[in-house]
């Protein structure tokens, strides 16, 4: 029998957290794959309330799941890559090529920030194996390598101005910025890192809380068309029980009715819409927050922080509150006693009439007390 072929895509390989392909890989309960390091590391960064969540996904787990390796991608890593070593691509529109091919152009895998050049998978394995080219940095294959070269100097960007707030090399600390308070780019990093993790923080209390009003929203919405809806039914019995002439009246209450909670629904949903809104404005920043906290290049990290982290804060809906009591219980007591005004007064005018028959031919009635309590229940 001749083997089957799978064929699959890189992306389908690669981890959700660090972009490149799975190494060590294992699987969540959810289903979604990992790099051993970049799970433990996304939840050992998570708060010690004892819930876990797949950073892809979000679905949580309770307790921490106990993680081993899927031998089976594991597998299927081994043999995507010598796939792509025998038939490596070439590099095609919107590719990074390979530096070092010579030829034909091969589309690159990494990039160096410390050489500044792009490298295919045959031209990476030095970066692999030469011991002095280990601790180079390498970053997703990308095209602005040049953008981290001082156009002044020439020189690598690597130094923070935090009096300019600008990414410089050390060229321009002796002359432009020369007095300024400086730090290492990855200094600046870290520190920008941990008030990354606060405005996090502070974004995903205030999603906590939108979403919070929004369950409350959505519940007293449902209390109060379940409480139209008696209201509607207990108009119908009551009108049910008077006379034909009175029919008119129940349609104009009944409309009454409907016509109000309409109205308060439409202003309930409005409500509803711009807290959805909100919410999806608050998990929009909080991706974007969580793509920027993943960002290994330090200097796209600064360059990008301001413009992120400075921009306007979503819309504050403090002053957005929801009414817990809506009903029509004020409507209903007004038609009880509607009913039972006009019922005695009925009664009233029955028994003066019916006391000018002679007594023979006077009809029996129910109980208007037994008839009354029958209507309230």
């Amino acid at each position: 029998m001749a083997e089957a072929s799978i064929s699959v895509d890189r992306d389908q390989l690669s981890c959700p957290v660090c972009l490149d392909l799975l190494k060590n890989p294992v699987t969540v309960p959810c289903g979604h794959s990992f790099c051993m390091d970049c799970i433990n590391g996304c939840w050992d960064q998570e708060n010690q309330s004892g819930v876990y969540s797949c950073p892809q996904c979000r679905e949580t787990f309770t307790p921490r799941p106990v993680l081993r390796r899927s031998y089976f991608i594991a597998e299927m890593l081994e043999k995507l890559k010598k796939i792509e070593l025998q038939a490596a691509s070439p590099a095609g529109p919107g590719d990074v090529e390979c530096d070092f091919c010579t030829g034909r152009k091969l589309r690159a895998v990494k990039s160096c920030l410390t050489c500044l050049a792009s490298f295919c998978e045959a031209h990476l394995k030095p970066h692999q194996e030469v011991p002095a080219l280990k601790n180079h940095k390498l970053v997703k294959a990308s095209k602005q390598l040049q953008e981290k070269i001082c156009s002044q100097h020439d020189k690598l960007i690597e130094i923070y101005c935090r009096t300019d707030h600008s990414c410089i090399c050390y060229l321009c600390t002796m002359h432009e910025h020369k007095g300024h308070d400086t730090v290492a780019a990855v200094a600046e990093r870290n520190q920008k890192q941990d008030e990354l993790k606060q405005i996090q923080k502070k974004l995903q209390q205030r999603l906590q809380e939108e979403e919070q009003k929004l369950q409350q929203l959505k519940l007293v919405m449902n209390s109060f068309k379940c409480s139209a809806q008696a209201a509607v039914e207990d108009s119908e019995k009551i009108f049910t029980e008077l006379i034909h002439s009175i029919e008119k009246k129940r349609s104009e209450v009944t409309k009454l009715i409907r016509a109000q909670e309409k109205t308060e629904l439409r202003e309930a949903e409005e409500l509803l819409e711009k807290l959805e809104r909100q919410i999806s404005d608050l998990k929009r920043r909080n991706d974007e927050l969580n793509q920027l906290s993943q960002n290994e290049d330090h200097i796209s990290f600064l360059q990008s922080f301001q413009n992120l982290c400075i921009s306007s804060e979503p819309e504050d809906s403090s002053s957005i509150s929801v009414c817990e009591q809506l009903s029509f219980d004020a409507v209903r007591k007004s038609v009880v006693y509607l009913f039972f005004d006009l019922k005695q007064r009925l009664e009233h005018f029955c028994n003066k009439e019916f006391g000018k028959l002679p007594q023979g031919k006077r009809r029996t009635r129910p109980d208007s007390h037994t008839s009354h309590q029958s209507l309230i229940h």
